[in-house]
C-alpha cells in the first residue's frame, strides 16, 4: 500500500491583482510562497487550507477553490501531495506567524522576488483552467524532471 502525505497551498488574490505571500525562513521551502501546510489526520482538505491560511496570515478565507495538485515521491517511498487552492474572498487582520512574514505582492511582479522552490513554475496551475497537475519524476538518467498537465 502506498503512503501519502497531504498538504495545501493557497493563492489568495485581492481585487487589485495582489496576492498574499509568505516569506518562509529555514527548511526546504525557504523563500516567497503562498500560505499553506499539512493536512491533519481526519481533517478535510478545504478545512485544512482555511485553517492553515488563518494560522499563517490572520485571514479567514471563504470558498477556496481546488485548482490543481502538485505531487512527488519522497525518499521513503511515500507520495507527497500538495493540494493547490485559490481564494478571493477573505476577512480578518493581516499578521505574520512564526513560519514567516506575510505581505501582499503584485502578482505580475512575483518573479522579482526570491521565490520558494518551483513557485514560478507552479503559477500556471493557479491561473490556467487547462492545467491541473504538477508532477515530479525521475528520468532514465535518474535526474529529477517535472511535467505540467
Amino acid at each position: 500500500m502506498e503512503k501519502a502525505i497531504f498538504t495545501t497551498l493557497c493563492m489568495v488574490k485581492d481585487e487589485n491583482k495582489n496576492v498574499l505571500v509568505q516569506e518562509r525562513i529555514g527548511g526546504k521551502w525557504e523563500g516567497i510562497a503562498f500560505p499553506g501546510g499539512h493536512v491533519e489526520a481526519g481533517e478535510s482538505f478545504v478545512g485544512s487550507v482555511i485553517r492553515e491560511v488563518f494560522e499563517e496570515t490572520g485571514y479567514t478565507i471563504e470558498n477556496p477553490q481546488l485548482c490543481g495538485i502538485k505531487q512527488f515521491p519522497t525518499d521513503n517511498g511515500a507520495r507527497y501531495v500538495i493540494l493547490l487552492f485559490k481564494a478571493n474572498r477573505f476577512h480578518g487582520e493581516l499578521q505574520s506567524s512564526n513560519e514567516g512574514r506575510v505581505f501582499w505582492a503584485n502578482y505580475e511582479k512575483l518573479n522579482q522576488y526570491k521565490l520558494s522552490v518551483d513557485m514560478l513554475e507552479m503559477l500556471p496551475l493557479f491561473e490556467d483552467d487547462t492545467k491541473s497537475e504538477f508532477y515530479y519524476y525521475k528520468d532514465e538518467m535518474e535526474e529529477w524532471q517535472y511535467a505540467i498537465y
